[in-house]
């Protein structure tokens, strides 16, 4: 593949740093604290007025046509300010899902208000108590033409201030995909603060109706298809956190002085420096190769963990290197690499860690090589 960025592609990533430079400060973070709020309301209405979500989807549907890789840029803006908006689920649950299972009229009754951010939608796919896609709690049956969903979904991210929930279900012993109105009957959602600020919920549902994504006999793969754009998201928000982070880790050490020299100069710092770099360029060309491999119709799930696994191992290693060496500063809750700490920590669990991501890949190996001998 070629790593080189296009124009669009470049325009659209400068477009995004601009907005979340500007409107994602360290005041503006502390504002949001102050009041108790997760969520950036005024943030969300500014980058869905500039068209960023647009510019993922295809040309078809009036978009830009930047595809998956068009997203990880867009979200390692983010991460790169710790913007505190559901852009990634929104789009790799509400958005990517509804063109690739929906029908031509549920795409023009619900794509403009996922566009325009009159809309926010949570993926609830992760199993509480082991923080990954697993065989699901929630339970779904059906009544007459309906569904009708019971259990309860731990820690959403985003599920305070969703329209609707992307969850999975076992219906009558496969997993199937389904979606929730959080306005609905049944639906409950009750705040459950995480490590990053995301304004997330438990989710409980009890007698909810359900919309099936793609039907409920194929809901294994469409489950593993929103997974792996989902662990590519994840990783590509990842990059962002680890850069900025490294960003003001550089600055830091470079004005900084011990014994009448900058921490810069010491070769510890340096190679603790170099190696979050490393770790942070591994993850970036893990996740753009699995997001093109997407982008050329490819499966991907390998790539996916890869850069899944990457995000996970490399992006813990590079943010607790960045707050080391910001020494004291480094404790300080209200300094700002605490927020890219506390992020890298919260993206290296989101479904999964990094151990669980390597046993999924292991498994996925296996499997085909159970394949091929039995071939």
């Amino acid at each position: 593949m070629d790593f080189n960025l296009s124009e669009d592609q470049q325009a659209l990533a400068g477009l995004a740093g601009d907005i979340f430079a500007a409107r994602s400060t360290h005041d503006r973070m502390k504002q949001l604290k102050a009041a108790g709020l997760e969520f950036d309301a005024d943030l969300w209405r500014d980058v869905a007025e500039a068209g960023l979500m647009g510019a993922v989807i295809d040309e078809k549907h009036d978009g830009g046509g930047l595809g998956i890789v068009g997203l990880a840029l867009l979200l390692e803006q983010q991460g790169r300010f710790t913007a505190q908006v559901p852009l990634l689920d929104t789009l790799a649950y509400g958005v990517l899902p509804l063109l690739r299972f929906g029908s031509a009229e549920r795409i023009e009754a619900e794509l403009p208000g996922l566009l325009d951010g009159s809309r926010i939608v949570a993926g609830a796919i992760a199993e509480a108590g082991a923080g990954l896609p697993g065989k699901p709690k929630v339970t779904a049956r059906q009544e007459g033409d309906a569904y009708v969903l019971d259990g309860v979904k731990r820690s959403v991210p985003w599920a305070q201030v969703a329209h609707s929930v992307l969850v999975t279900a076992n219906a009558g012993g496969r997993t199937a995909v389904f979606v929730v109105d959080t306005a609905a009957d049944g639906v409950a959602v009750e705040a459950a603060p995480t490590t990053a600020p995301w304004a997330s919920g438990h989710v409980t549902l009890t007698g909810a109706r359900g919309v099936p994504v793609g039907g409920v006999a194929e809901g294994e793969d469409v489950a593993a298809w929103i997974v792996d754009r989902a662990r590519v998201a994840l990783a590509a928000l990842q990059v962002g956190v680890c850069a900025q982070a490294l960003t003001r880790t550089v600055e830091y050490v470079t004005t900084r002085e011990q014994f009448g020299k900058p921490l810069s100069t010491k070769q510890g710092v340096m190679m603790r420096a170099a190696e979050s770099y490393m770790d942070t360029e591994a993850i970036r060309v893990t996740t753009l190769e699995a997001a093109w491999l997407m982008d050329q119709g490819e499966a991907a799930t390998e790539q996916a963990l890869v850069a899944r696994w990457w995000a996970s191992e490399g992006g813990k290693r590079a943010v607790h290197a960045c707050q080391h060496l910001h020494g004291g500063m480094g404790s300080d809750i209200d300094h700002p690499i605490h927020r890219h700490f506390l992020w890298g920590r919260q993206i290296d669990v989101t479904l999964g860690s990094g151990i669980q991501q390597l046993a999924a890949l292991g498994a996925l190996f296996a499997r085909g090589s159970a394949k091929g001998a039995g071939a």
